[in-house]
């Protein structure tokens, strides 16, 4: 059962800003989430933490001025989600305005999985680089370092995920969360990282008297592409994250953004002019992410850097496709995983890992996000990818660090885990397919270790009830134009609504007409056919839906319970 909750809030510093001229609502939800003054919220690049604060950007920046100079080959090497492909389209773009020679190269995940790996590294000297830097990726590559070092090409490795026991042994490392760097903010997603290093290397250029006959280029330029990465990533949108987002988005709705995030934008149906977070983690990054998912992620970043506009429309068509054939595909594995749990009960476990030799590698993720909403545990599921491995997504729950869990589990059973990473929510590993069963005790053992069963509890915070005066476009538009997203979570509601229509759609959602004191609202329940009692307890959200050139509010449910009586 899942327990619905209100969030507190101070109802002084509600009114307060209230006065400073929020919407009662949006103050609020503001007020809940920590804010208690207006300027809290403006979001300058001049509150951006200081590039020098990153432990070993100052010396990389020298070290790729000097590249620079000596006309040296970069190749950058990405990693094939969101994150990775707007790390490497900053990268190469930010590079490029400096006066590099710079390419980039993207591992195909079916054919050499995560990381700059030997089988990458000899893929990438086939292109003769001087220097290999890593984005999004690195900070495990110990072995595919070595082969690099091994053939005198010098490495710089640029990341955010969490470090293991050792370091590889490149030129230069950056990463937030590498041992002893003293970088405020740990959640910089791994196009942040590459974004301070273009800053940092531009300020060295500068100390140089690079641009003391040319103009410095303005990198702001490639904050469009650093919101859309920061977003999609689900990082913590702290201070200094919010300001990137920010600076990213008005960038955008002001017509300065990319031709690649505009021509996405376009395919989804959203409009870039109201360009929000909503609409990057729901339109543009599961479109972008479907390259990586089902083909070469190489598609989603040459989209980023394509300048004309007719050819980033034309590859946002593409990828918009393979993002249709990504939803039938996982339709499928979720009606399949479901059908294998028909006799599961949640309470006898406080793990699922799950396999099936037809699912696809490239969804397991999606899979995994949607099973632990659904059950409300961590969830590991695997797909074959040859030669006996399998290769395993996993998604967490509050209270368990996954790829802590999984160290733990490696430690104890150091036979089992072939390679594993991640964070704190989302982890990604492989095994022998001969280990599964092995597998899933182990990690069960480990997890239960590490919560308890009130962490297996599904607790929902909402922002309450809204009057239904004050349900209307005008208070979704306002709602957008936030900045939301992990750790500063965008409003969801509650209420009880009485079912007046509801139809299926698309095959697999259910479009409904719902009544509240009176007053009708259009609603919509993603993935679900099942007919709704005629009075529901609903969790929802507010959405400016635009459909053939109008725009209507329409509340977008996440999910809704029978209310008792009824």
């Amino acid at each position: 059962m899942v327990s619905i909750v209100a969030r507190p809030f101070a109802a002084e510093v509600a009114d307060h800003l209230r006065q400073e001229g929020h919407h009662p609502v949006l103050a609020r939800i503001l007020a809940s989430r920590g804010i208690d003054r207006s300027d809290q919220l403006e979001h300058s690049l001049s509150g951006l933490i200081p590039p020098s604060q990153l432990t070993n950007v100052e010396r990389m920046s020298a070290m790729l001025d000097e590249a620079i100079q000596q006309n040296k080959r970069l190749l950058v090497i990405a990693d094939y989600d969101a994150d990775g492909a707007t790390a490497c389209a900053v990268s190469v773009r930010g590079l490029r305005m400096l006066g590099a020679r710079v390419e980039y190269l993207v591992p195909n995940r079916f054919e050499y999985g995560y990381g700059l790996t030997p089988e990458i590294v000899a893929l990438a000297a086939t292109q003769q680089p001087d220097i290999l830097m890593t984005v999004d990726n690195g900070i495990a590559s110990i072995d595919g370092v070595r082969a690099a070092n091994a053939l005198g090409i010098q490495v710089l490795v640029t990341d955010h995920h969490l470090a293991g026991d050792a370091l590889p042994d490149a030129a230069c490392i950056i990463n937030p969360n590498q041992p002893g760097c003293g970088f405020p903010s740990k959640h910089l997603a791994g196009v942040g990282v590459a974004f301070y290093l273009m800053l940092a290397l531009r300020a060295e250029m500068r100390s140089r008297g690079r641009f003391s006959d040319k103009p410095e280029p303005n990198l702001t330029e490639l904050l469009d592409l650093v919101a859309l990465g920061t977003v999609a990533d689900l990082v913590k949108l702290d201070e200094n994250n919010r300001i990137l987002v920010e600076q990213g988005l008005k960038r955008i709705r002001a017509g300065k953004g990319c031709a690649g995030i505009n021509a996405l934008m376009r395919v989804a149906g959203r409009d870039p002019s109201r360009a929000g977070t909503q609409d990057f983690g729901f339109s543009v990054a599961p479109r972008l992410n479907a390259a990586g998912r089902l083909e070469d992620m190489s598609l989603g970043i040459d989209c980023l850097l394509e300048t004309d506009e007719s050819e980033a429309l034309r590859m946002a068509q593409r990828l918009d496709s393979l993002n249709k054939e990504r939803r039938d595909i996982e339709a499928g594995m979720h009606a399949s995983a479901l059908a294998n749990l028909d006799a599961f009960e949640p309470g006898e476990c406080y793990s699922l890992s799950l396999y099936q030799p037809d699912w696809h590698q490239g969804v397991i993720g999606i899979l995994a996000s949607r099973l632990k909403e659904r059950y409300h545990r961590p969830v590991i599921a695997f797909a074959s990818a040859g030669d006996g491995i399998l290769k395993g997504s996993g998604r967490s729950i509050p209270g368990l660090h996954l790829r802590d869990a999984l160290d733990m589990v490696s430690k104890r059973h150091p036979d089992v885990l072939l390679k594993f990473g991640g964070h704190a929510m989302a982890a990604g590993l492989s095994i022998e397919e001969s280990n599964f069963e092995r597998f899933s005790k182990a990690f069960e053992a480990v997890v239960r270790t590490l919560i308890s069963p009130a962490d297996l509890e599904c607790v929902i915070e909402t922002d309450g009830a809204v009057d239904p005066e004050d349900m209307v476009l005008e208070l979704a538009d306002t709602l957008e134009r936030q900045v939301w997203g992990q750790g500063f979570p965008a409003p969801e509601f509650d209420d009880v609504f009485t079912v007046i229509e509801q139809r299926i759609i698309g095959e697999r959602h259910l479009k409904l007409r719902l009544e509240k004191s009176r007053r009708s609202f259009e609603a919509i329940l993603f993935n679900q056919t099942g007919p709704l009692p005629r009075e529901i307890h609903a969790v929802f959200r507010l959405q400016a839906n635009e459909y053939n050139g109008n725009r209507n509010l329409q509340l977008v449910l996440r999910l809704w319970q029978p209310v008792p009586g009824f």
